[in-house]
């Protein structure tokens, strides 16, 4: 089992949590809604039925058992839902009319490279691909990052390393076909430390430890700020139909209710369900006169459909007693707070169950951590700041609507 510190868990290495085995998997391009609907059974009948999605677009099941959680693994494996080896990401929405290159092709193709080139890797390591599409993973950062753009009829991949698609380190631009040999060869650069990442690299050695190994056109190659992606909502596709976005309340869902999901999804003729980035789903396929009511039975089930749910501006951690390391109960504090609080105050509220802040290492307008001494409050920072004061738990409802309505707040 994953205990070792840096390391993450992942499908045949689960990590002890407080409430027991947490699995996680990148998931594979185009899970079907009945394969979908088979991982979330296989997650309540080994774990505790809670599954959730990631910042990045990961799942994860919790509750698993050192007995159950390899039988999980070999049913998530036979499933085809999980993609295997290091997290290799791409667009999330297939038939994208504006993406240049399949990028979810591109990843699995990777992904056969690497895992053929048996490197020896940090366990965080990451590959993005982009294809050029609307939805887009700028925001995440990645060792590696291939960006496809159009330039005198050629489309090529811009390659960049250790960041997001602004701060990662330019390196120039590469032919689609030479994807899968560059990719490996930076790897391999990282490679002989296991605990080592590109950003490693590149501050200690600068990128001369790559000059060698690459065959890099060094060129302008697109570094523009594109506008953040919006998943809620309706994306139209190539052919005709549409995506639809949704969101999981604070991260999470029970199995049953993404079984319910996946069922509903296959009944209006969803082709695919894709976890992505921003805690989303995106629902892949369907004619555009099926979105209303797929939207609809979408929120009567409790998933977020509006772009403008006052809960998308709250993120949560498990925290007690599914952390080990919690000290509050976060997601009952953020149900609590989106009730009666969340409308009256500005910008994204974070409820971390520990100083770790691990649902949101940025600054947030509100901050409230669990401590020894209570909820920590926090304005304007991290979960690691120290707290301007501290609440007891079951006064923090009432002293937050006290300090929205005095001046200057929110």
């Amino acid at each position: 089992m994953s205990q070792r510190r840096g390391a993450c868990p992942a499908l045949f290495t689960p990590m002890q949590t407080g409430d027991g085995l947490l699995a996680r998997i990148v998931p594979a391009e185009r899970i079907t809604p009945g394969a979908f609907a088979a991982f979330c059974a296989a997650a309540r009948r080994h774990g505790n039925g809670t599954i959730e999605v990631s910042a990045r677009g990961s799942l994860q099941v919790r509750g698993l058992t050192a007995a159950s959680a390899p039988r999980f693994a070999d049913e998530v494996a036979a499933l085809g839902v999980a993609a295997l080896g290091i997290p290799v990401l791409s667009d999330p929405l297939p038939d994208d009319p504006v993406a240049l290159i399949d990028a979810g092709a591109m990843a699995a193709n990777l992904r056969t490279a690497i895992a053929q080139a048996d490197l020896a890797l940090a366990p965080k390591v990451c590959v993005i691909v982009d294809g050029g599409g609307s939805v887009h993973l700028d925001a995440l950062t990645a060792d590696v990052r291939l960006r496809a753009f159009a330039r005198d009829g050629e489309i090529r991949l811009a390659l960049a390393l250790a960041g997001d698609a602004i701060t990662a380190q330019a390196l120039g631009s590469i032919p689609l076909e030479m994807s899968a040999e560059v990719v490996v060869d930076v790897l391999r650069v990282i490679a002989p430390r296991s605990d080592v990442r590109a950003s490693d690299v590149l501050r200690t050695q600068g990128l001369g430890a790559f000059s060698e190994v690459l065959h890099v056109r060094f060129e302008p190659t697109p570094r523009e700020a594109r506008a953040p992606v919006e998943i809620v909502g309706v994306h139209p596709l190539r052919d005709g139909r549409a995506a639809f976005g949704m969101t999981l309340g604070f991260g999470h869902a029970r199995a049953e209710t993404l079984m319910a999901l996946a069922d509903t999804a296959a009944a209006h003729g969803t082709q695919s369900i894709q976890p992505t980035a921003g805690r989303a789903l995106l629902l892949i396929g369907m004619a555009k006169q099926d979105v209303i009511a797929l939207a609809r039975e979408a929120e009567r089930l409790g998933f977020l459909t509006r772009a403008d749910d006052t809960r998308r501006r709250i993120v949560a951690c498990p925290g007690a007693p599914a952390c080990a390391s919690g000290f509050i109960a976060a997601r009952a504090i953020a149900s609590e707070i989106a009730e009666s609080v969340a409308e009256r105050w500005s910008g994204t509220i974070h409820i971390s169950g520990c100083a770790k802040g691990c649902a949101h290492p940025k600054p947030a307008a509100l901050t409230i951590v669990g401590t020894e001494r209570g909820c920590g409050i926090i304005e304007h920072g991290t979960a690691r700041a120290t707290p301007q004061a501290y609440v007891d738990p079951q006064d923090l409802t009432a002293h937050l609507s006290q300090r929205v309505s005095e001046p200057a707040h929110g």
